[in-house]
């Protein structure tokens, strides 16, 4: 596929109208103070050589979009850094790019193309508006711990496109993650402190005790897993502890104070005290920090 036909299948998805049709090196955005975060997929990192393409597409909105979430923020727009390279595979990015940007009501503003050979590397920016935006540093002693949705289907979901056997929902976690747009705008202007699970509740809750001054304690017999992941992974805490540092859940992760009920179905799993550092503990008691919190950038896949 060459540049002018990547651009012109670019030109029949939603475009943000300063995008100009894509017939400029520039768009104009007047959107009042914009919430904007960027995040880069690369392969073998970040997805698998083997991932659908469209799934990567998907993948690369959703997690530039639950940044968003975690701000509270609604959807602006996207820019789009792309490599051109194989044929058949830009196509399929196109559909699953597509199939996101209507999904989750974001138009294009515009980006960049170029000619990349080796792994593929592939860069979002979005833009937000009208965001309440609380910070991950406001988080107060006595704050309880909370979140969305379910942990560590994405991480089983990852053992299942690597080869192993397992329902489609988890891989489906992995490839096609959900962000919170929603129970962000509800939780952003009565949360303490909110970001995404994106790379493990341990490393991200920790991030936050951290960032805020404070220590957190998680309980580990509350983190919430799926139905599925009950069934696949186990319930134990070898399998809570694996939910909880696997990452790619994309959940929202917030501070509120203990006598707050929060507006949206949340899970409470820990607290925040006076204090630094990360405790666990269960039913039995205090249980040992894992050697690996969360995922930290390197040279191998999540």
């Amino acid at each position: 596929m060459t540049e002018a036909e990547f651009i012109a299948a670019l030109r029949r998805m939603p475009l943000h109208p300063g995008a100009h049709g894509l017939m400029d090196d520039s768009a104009v955005i007047d959107a009042g103070p914009l919430v904007i975060t960027t995040d880069t997929l690369v392969e073998g990192v970040h997805f698998l050589p083997q991932d659908p393409p469209g799934d990567v597409a998907w993948k690369l909105v959703a997690t530039n979009l639950s940044d968003l979430a975690a701000k509270g923020a609604l959807v602006e727009g996207v820019l789009l850094n792309y490599p051109l390279g194989d044929d058949a595979w830009d196509h399929a990015f196109l559909d699953g790019l597509s199939l996101a940007l209507a999904r989750f009501d974001a138009r294009l503003i515009g980006g960049d193309t170029v000619s990349l050979r080796g792994p593929r590397v592939l860069t979002l920016t979005a833009f937000g508006r009208d965001a309440a935006a609380p910070v991950r540093s406001g988080a107060k002693p006595g704050d309880a711990l909370w979140v969305t949705g379910t942990i560590g289907d994405a991480g089983l979901g990852l053992a299942i496109a690597m080869g192993g056997a397992g329902p489609d929902t988890l891989c489906a976690a992995y490839r096609r993650p959900q962000p919170r747009l929603t129970e962000g705008r509800a939780l952003a202007p009565v949360v303490h402190a909110m970001m995404d699970v994106s790379d493990g509740l341990l490393i991200d809750a920790a991030r936050m005790a951290q960032a805020s001054g404070i220590a957190v304690t998680i309980d580990l017999d509350a983190v919430p897993l799926s139905p599925a992941a009950r069934a696949h992974g186990g319930q134990d805490r070898t399998a809570l502890l694996a939910a909880a540092t696997a990452g790619d859940d994309y959940e929202l992760l917030f501070a509120l104070p203990p006598d707050v009920t929060p507006p949206v179905a949340a899970t409470r799993v820990g607290r925040f005290d006076a204090g630094a550092g990360l405790s666990l503990f269960d039913a039995a008691g205090q249980v040992p920090l894992p050697p690996r919190l969360g995922f930290e950038h390197a040279s191998s896949i999540r």
